[in-house]
């Protein structure tokens, strides 16, 4: 696709971004050329806006290896290895057979899928599912449209959001809160600063933990105790390992617990320590 100054005026490019094109596209470009020049020049945020405006294109990139600084396609990538200091950004799907590695975030109009892991020094975010064979590991948040699964852990310096599951074969670890469409199950532990929520069911192998409130449309059920700074609450059951305890309202005061710390379920948690128990009918 050719990318004139005509269509930048249709879409309302801003004067920051149609003067850096008319410098460097007097004549007008073809997409994937104005992609790879914002990628030289680390303009992020106009490689997104164009692929927004643009469309994302039926055209596969692929090679054994990518690396450098940032590295932008309009289309699907398909490789390898991805392994690059910068922003890694598609208009489609990125897959490698191996493991995908970016010093800042990637992004992708569709799926993202590695055979091994998936790492990024701030954010991933997919429009489709994101898939890695072992760990999945965002400095920020990890975002995707359906679902979120790793054969080991998933780790998020902020948040975690699936459409759809998030599944993770060793724990799942996030510096905000943790929400799925459906469900949350780890082989391990689960633990958010903030709330923990799923449209149905949270299960972990070890215990669950969150700042604030966790949240399941049918059951909690946890390997070892659960631990929530305000309320917990799931549509059937809440169940924490053998002889290990259900804590809620951990940072709300004893007079609040009614309010601010209910722990509501069909039936009573065994080994409930602390919290309002509300039975849901």
């Amino acid at each position: 696709m050719q990318i004139t100054k005509e269509m930048l005026k249709e879409w309302n490019a801003c004067s920051s971004g149609y003067e850096w094109f008319l410098n460097h596209f007097p004549e007008g470009g073809e997409l994937q050329d104005v992609l790879s020049k914002c990628a030289d020049e680390s303009e992020i945020g106009y490689a997104q806006w164009l692929i927004k405006k643009a469309g994302p294109v039926d055209a596969v990139y692929e090679a054994d290896e990518i690396t450098g600084k940032h590295f932008f396609f309009a289309g699907r990538i398909s490789c390898k290895s991805i392994a690059i200091e910068g922003f890694l950004l598609a208009g489609e799907g990125i897959e490698a057979g191996c493991g995908i590695e970016a010093g800042w975030g990637i992004e992708a109009g569709s799926s993202i899928e590695a055979g091994w892991g998936i790492e990024a020094g701030s954010s991933i975010k997919a429009g489709e599912g994101i898939e890695a064979g072992s760990s999945i590991e965002a400095g920020s948040s990890i975002k995707a449209g359906e679902g979120i699964k790793a054969g080991e852990g998933i780790e998020a310096g902020r948040g975690i959001k699936a459409g759809s599951s998030i599944k993770a074969g060793e724990g799942i670890k996030a510096g905000w809160g943790i929400k799925a469409g459906s469900s949350i199950k780890a082989g391990e532990g689960i633990k958010a600063g903030w709330g923990i929520k799923a449209g149905s069911s949270i299960k972990a192998g070890e215990g669950i933990e969150a700042g604030s409130s966790i949240e399941a449309g049918s059951s909690i059920k946890a390997g070892e105790g659960i631990e929530a700074g305000r309320g917990i609450k799931a549509g059937s059951s809440i169940e924490a390992g053998d002889d290990y305890g259900v804590f809620a309202a951990l940072r709300i005061k004893i007079s609040q617990w009614s309010t601010y710390g209910k722990v509501s379920a069909k039936t009573k948690p065994q080994n409930l320590i602390s919290g309002f128990f509300e039975e849901l009918k």
